[in-house]
């Protein structure tokens, strides 16, 4: 195994970049502090948070401590945090210019000094919780000046990795020509949650299930992401990426190609890697006609998109998109895979919907079709929508579910956060759970031509269908399902049943 691949042990630095934002306040520490409290950061980790914003220590610690939630009763929490504020501090600097690196890397050299001094390796994780646009600088300049030369160095890049082809690769080779692919660890949080990672095990450790994903069984497969609240400040950002950058190209593209891929030689990494790329490959690119667009309005006391003052009144950029992909192998040539992603709708949830296909029909008319779904989030949970008798006299038929809700069946297991497993990945040297570039490059090609119609390539700009905050979404996507296979399960259809009187023969 080769260095990089190493399990990073003491003496160990980890750089967040970034660290007066959002994301490293809300995500990144509280997971760092999760690690420390579960015993799994190496032992003699510093953590430094690096950003443009001057600050002190303290006013630092109140800062990115502020999303940590602990007991307040509980004096051992306070002890665990005060811990941890004492391994945390501060650097101020700019994401370009030698003097900024510089003094990040005396930083980093006068705290390991004392581990160093005893022969110790000195290894450093660094963490890019920034926009893309100063990814190119900031790795150039960590490989230049702030590089060990005695342990291991790895970087973690967060999304988004471009805006298209042409932009994601350009941003690779900038990162690369620094970088190595093993020591770039690029982050997309959905590969770290419990059911993602579930899925490996869900598909090949059950043979009847296994043998079910194949186009002889299925008739389509959803996988549905909804966000009941909408941009509320982000507008600007988001009027620049769209839903499809934001969601369907990164987090609904790893859960397709984890449900839909070959069963790998191994878990290793490259091994699991390996499928992937080898089923997105055989994707072609979405077409105009393959994709249904939407933009929220005001309504229920809610703003609409464009009420936002940071978002142009003329924009077209959807909150909303449903789109068709088609997988062109043997196992699922012919079945559509239709990936939903809306903001301000009526609810929050993200899963995955397995339809099957309908029953021959004879001896039972008209019957539900049977469904595996894999619930995400939250309430993580796996259940199959099944046929069976009602209890009684006759010989009816009704929709029922075997059930395996999380929080009943393991009613004392702590689910970690994503970033908290992702952060240990990366620690251990496991790229498993992260985009390699030949991936991202794929999915990018998929998406890429889509997004040029959108933002007006061929000189008209596409206008989304309306639809209103905390609704199901535009009215169009009822008919665009309908048009690739799907059946909506009865409006009647309850659980747990308690009427029998809809029951079909």
């Amino acid at each position: 195994m080769s260095a990089t691949y190493a399990q990073l042990k003491d003496n160990t630095s980890i750089v967040v970049f970034g660290a007066s934002g959002d994301l490293a306040k809300k995500k990144t520490f509280p997971a760092l502090f999760g690690l420390r409290k579960m015993g799994l950061l190496p032992k003699d980790t510093r953590i430094i948070g690096y950003a443009r914003s001057k600050m002190t220590n303290e006013e630092f610690h109140d800062k990115v401590t502020g999303f940590i939630k602990i007991d307040d009763n509980d004096s051992n929490s306070k002890k665990l945090l005060d811990e941890f504020k004492s391994g945390l501090s501060y650097v101020a600097g700019g994401y370009d210019g030698e003097e900024a690196f510089k003094n990040l890397n005396d930083n980093l050299t006068n705290a390991e000094k004392s581990n160093a001094s005893s022969g110790k390796v000195s290894n450093r994780l660094f963490y890019l919780a920034l926009p893309p646009s100063v990814f190119g600088s900031v790795s150039e300049g960590l490989r230049k000046f702030c590089y060990s030369g005695s342990g291991t160095n790895r970087l973690i890049v967060e999304k988004p990795f471009g805006k298209d082809t042409e932009s994601s690769q350009q941003l690779m080779n900038a990162i690369k020509a620094n970088w190595s692919e093993e020591e770039i660890f690029r982050i997309d949080h959905y590969l770290g949650k419990e059911m993602v990672k579930n899925l490996l095990v869900l598909r090949f450790a059950n043979v009847f299930l296994d043998n079910q994903f194949h186009k002889n069984s299925v008739d389509n497969v959803q996988i549905t992401f909804k966000e009941p609240f909408g941009t509320e400040g982000r507008g600007g950002y988001f009027d620049e990426f769209n839903i499809i950058r934001d969601i369907l190209q990164n987090h609904l593209m790893q859960v397709l190609s984890l449900v839909t891929m070959e069963r790998p030689v191994s878990f290793s990494s490259e091994d699991i890697r390996d499928e992937k790329v080898k089923v997105l490959r055989t994707i072609p690119p979405l077409k105009p006609e393959e994709v249904v667009l939407g933009q929220y309005v005001g309504a229920n006391g809610k703003p609409g998109y464009k009420e936002d003052d940071t978002v142009p009144q003329d924009s077209n950029c959807p909150t909303y998109a449903a789109c068709a992909l088609h997988i062109n192998n043997p196992r699922w040539e012919g079945v559509p895979f239709i990936l939903k992603a809306g903001k301000a709708l009526n609810e929050g949830k993200v899963e995955v919907r397995i339809q099957f296909k309908d029953v021959t029909s004879g001896i039972f008319s008209d019957i539900p079709r049977d469904e595996l779904v894999i619930r995400i989030q939250p309430s993580e949970a796996i259940y199959l929508k099944a046929n069976t008798k009602v209890p009684g006299l006759h010989m009816s038929a009704l929709p029922t579910e075997l059930d395996l809700t999380y929080k009943d069946r393991f009613d004392k297991a702590v689910i970690p956060e994503a970033y908290e497993s992702l952060l240990l990945d990366a620690l251990n040297g496991d790229h498993s759970n992260f985009v390699r570039d030949d991936e991202l490059d794929i999915a990018w090609k998929i998406f890429t031509p889509i997004l040029h119609w959108i933002e007006g390539a061929n000189g008209e700009k596409p206008t989304p269908d309306s639809y209103e905050y905390g609704s199901r979404g535009p009215k169009g996507v009822e008919e665009f399902q309908a048009k690739f296979g799907y059946k909506r399960t009865p409006d009647n259809y309850k659980w747990p049943v308690t009427d029998l009187s809809q029951a079909k023969m």
